[in-house]
């Protein structure tokens, strides 16, 4: 029996540009081929759409939790499973990394050892991890514990460069980790963002030039930009090379400012969308623990007891939406910011967020309103 199978009846976004009339083939859980209709063999399974597009599937660099876990709260390879499986069903996030945020160094390397499992048995969607915190800012500390926000120590530094996860996408501020880390960190293969920081332009072009590389949920939690102080807002879309995480639902950033960060961007490709997404997305519980303190769901904003927002009930294929329908965002560039910049940004380009031979058959199927039909990832139906 051929191990090939073709994926017919809708339009084709291959990671760059939308094909009509043309199939894509999958052989072994990997992508072969996009060809012409007609090209179709006989004897390949066929999986018959009905209209719509397929697209690679979503890439989501920042994800705390899904379907009721919360990755701090469960640093374990079912945790990791449930939230993959979770983002991959209700938002088309075929790739994601699971985040840890600030909490007792046990917890952090818990959560790191679990996603190093979860990468060694396959758990689909499980693609490393982001570690955001404890090397945060206090003043910009949103919705992190306080105590246990605290500066990079050395025997951090070598910890973190031993472990095996890759990739592996670490959070920090400059208040607390030195330019000298941020290239050793770099150096080990490790993604440096800028984050929950107040630091000003210079320090963070400085921070850049180090090796730290994007920026995380680009005007939350960090120094703004005005007219005398441009900040790490100016200075991220003042970088070319500097990739820009962004929440797009309408809650944690207005769109006018967002559309303006999207048209001053220096770089092409270099925005990406995130969730940062927590346990509710997936789940029906309005209400989740985080560090103790209990955070609720209403109006479709998460927030603490005080007001603050912490994360949000966001899934890739709701980001998209909120891009094309709320923005007007072309949805050639939509789509790309939600798979082949993260993938590009990961390394992992041939890999994920693109219908090139040889990568990942990762899939996600639309219809004309947008809704999520189906989501295969290697090939196979997610559940």
């Amino acid at each position: 029996m051929s191990d090939t199978t073709v994926f017919l009846g809708a339009s084709i976004f291959d990671g760059d540009s939308r094909r009509e009339h043309q199939v894509l083939v999958v052989t072994g859980g990997v992508v072969e081929a996009i060809l012409p209709e007609g090209e179709v063999d006989p004897g390949w399974a066929r999986v018959e759409l009905d209209g719509g597009l397929i697209a690679p599937g979503f890439v989501d660099i920042q994800v705390n939790g899904g379907g009721g876990v919360l990755l701090n709260e469960t640093p374990t390879v079912e945790g990791v499973r449930a939230i993959c499986a979770a983002h991959a069903r209700v938002g088309g996030s075929t790739a994601l990394l699971p985040t840890i945020i600030t909490d007792r160094p046990e917890i952090t390397y818990a959560a790191i050892e679990a996603v190093a499992h979860a990468m060694a048995i396959g758990v689909p969607g499980c693609a490393g991890i982001h570690v955001e915190g404890p090397f945060l800012s206090q003043a910009r500390k949103g919705a992190h514990e306080p105590a246990f926000i605290r500066p990079m120590g050395e025997e951090d530094l070598q910890r973190l460069v031993a472990t095996d996860v890759r990739p592996l996408l670490l959070t920090v501020a400059p208040e607390s980790v030195t330019n000298d880390q941020i290239s050793r960190l770099s150096a080990a293969g490790i993604h440096v963002s800028l984050g929950h920081t107040d630091c000003d332009y210079d320090t963070a072009m400085a921070a850049f030039d180090a090796g730290a590389s994007c920026v995380t949920h680009l005007f939350n939690a960090m120094s703004p930009l005005t007219h005398r102080a441009p900040g790490l807002v100016g200075a991220a879309l003042d970088a070319p090379d500097v990739f820009c995480g962004f929440i797009a639902d309408g809650h944690h950033v207005h769109p006018a400012a967002l559309g303006a960060a999207i048209r001053a961007k220096r770089g092409r490709g270099r925005m990406l969308a995130v969730t940062d997404a927590m346990p509710t997305v997936g789940s029906e519980a309005d209400s989740f623990v985080l560090n103790g303190r209990v955070t609720t769901r209403e109006s479709g904003r998460l927030t603490l007891a005080d007001g603050t927002l912490a994360g949000s009930d966001l899934s890739m294929v709701g980001a998209l939406r909120y891009l094309m329908e709320e923005m007007g965002i072309d949805f050639v560039e939509a789509l790309r910011m939600c798979s082949l910049y993260p993938a590009i940004y990961l390394g992992l380009r041939g890999r994920i967020g693109s219908f090139e031979p040889g990568a990942r058959a990762d899939i996600v199927h639309l219809n004309d309103d947008l809704g999520l039909s189906g989501v295969w990832i290697g090939g196979r139906a997610a559940r």
